[in-house]
């Protein structure tokens, strides 16, 4: 008995060792026959590492997800937004320390709805010191590089030339007929700085284009390829997404301005401008439409260029922005009609955005679903009354 005990251990013993044996066998064979892998995750979780991660024998479709965290099968090279290497170009906003959770709201959605995929850099503005919380949550946000800059005081300040009392009775005026602003200093810095000074920033000397977003905006829309080498490879220099009137009584002498400037420098002015957007009856008046500018992409070249310097310059010294209210959304409109082609300025049509209380939504359908958008159709802006857009339109047709 005990014998045939023994025998059946036995048995069982050498059952086991080739199990053991053929399972090992299976095991190296199929090691031998599938690709070695050279990617390594970093020892650092940072984003920044991660970006540097060697994909090379990634899957396919593992590799097309990284793409999307502008992960790139290898680690050298110029960065790219999809599929196209990246143009000098950077997203900006002009902020406060205050606007903390409109600007996390903003940054959070453009970069939901666009940048996640391209990593472009940010440059935050403003004219105090951001503290340690907005830089923090700001560099939570994106994965590329993130720059905090301070405002030159003689950029942003109004200038001690200003006749103080002169500008004080016009604020006066403007509060007495209810206008937005009217008696906001701190807004007229804005718009003069917007309008002449935040192209010179030394944050922004590297970048020739720029995309401006505030806080407390919304993007309803998927932007699936990259706006600035669009801008880049078609020549444009200004886009937008919403155009209507202003209110004449905040610029009641940009015009006669303008014209002034205009008739002493003809040679500013673009041979194949857009003037039948600004006036109808060729110059002599203004019917008051611009580019709402808390939406632009547009190449700082041609706000550097002799022609916008001459003309910001010019307005400057009239003291227009103190003395009455203009702002820097009539007077980049102005000035991307009359010193750039017609054919450099672009309608990006198919971008949702709304800064309450206007909103541009797509009226494709199709675009409209394939874009994931979430604004409604019936409340884009672009053919109501208000609208600058049907005039728009008809330069081109």
């Amino acid at each position: 008995m005990k014998s045939k005990m023994a025998l059946g251990v036995l048995v069982r013993r050498r059952y086991l060792v080739a199990l053991v044996v053929l399972i090992s066998l299976l095991y190296f064979l199929e090691s031998a026959v599938r690709p070695t892998s050279s990617f390594r995750f970093p020892s650092s979780a940072d984003p920044d590492a991660l970006a540097a991660a060697n994909l090379k024998g990634i899957p396919a479709d593992a590799q097309a997800h990284a793409a999307l965290t502008n992960l790139s099968p290898t680690s050298s090279g110029p960065p790219t937004c999809f599929g196209k290497e990246h143009a000098n170009a950077t997203m900006l906003m002009l902020a406060r320390n205050s606007d903390l959770a409109g600007a996390i709201s903003s940054v959070s959605q453009i970069q939901d709805r666009f940048n996640r995929h391209c990593n472009y850099p940010w440059v935050f503005l403003n004219d105090e010191e951001f503290n340690a919380e907005f830089r923090r949550e700001m560099s939570k946000l994106t994965n590329g590089s993130v720059s905090f800059g301070l405002v030159p005081r003689e950029h942003w300040v109004q200038p001690d030339w200003i006749d103080e009392d002169l500008a004080r009775a016009g604020r006066d005026r403007m509060v007495a007929q209810d206008i937005i602003y009217a008696g906001s200093v701190p807004y007229r810095n804005m718009c003069r700085f917007n309008s002449g000074f935040f192209f010179h920033h030394p944050l922004l000397q590297q970048y020739r284009y720029y995309w401006r977003v505030e806080p407390d905006i919304e993007y309803t829309c998927d932007v699936p390829y990259d706006p600035f080498r669009f801008m880049q490879d078609n020549d444009k220099v200004y886009g937008f997404t919403i155009s209507f009137y202003e209110w004449e009584p905040t610029i009641p002498t940009l015009w006669k301005n303008v014209k002034e400037f205009i008739t002493k420098h003809p040679e500013h002015v673009a041979p194949d401008n857009a003037m039948a957007y600004l006036s109808d009856d060729g110059g002599q008046t203004y019917n008051l439409c611009h580019f709402w500018s808390n939406f632009e992409i547009a190449d700082m070249s041609f706000w550097r260029a002799p022609a916008y310097q001459a003309f910001f310059s010019f307005l400057e010294h009239r003291g227009g922005f103190y003395y009455e209210r203009w702002g820097d959304a009539p007077v980049h409109s102005i000035a991307a009609a009359l010193f750039a082609s017609k054919s450099q300025l672009h309608f990006f049509e198919d971008i949702g955005y709304r800064h309450s209380p206007f909103q541009h939504c797509p009226l494709d359908s199709n675009l409209y679903r394939e874009r994931r958008c979430s604004c409604d159709q019936g409340d884009t802006l672009d053919f109501r009354q208000q609208s600058c857009i049907p005039r728009y339109k008809k330069l081109f047709n």
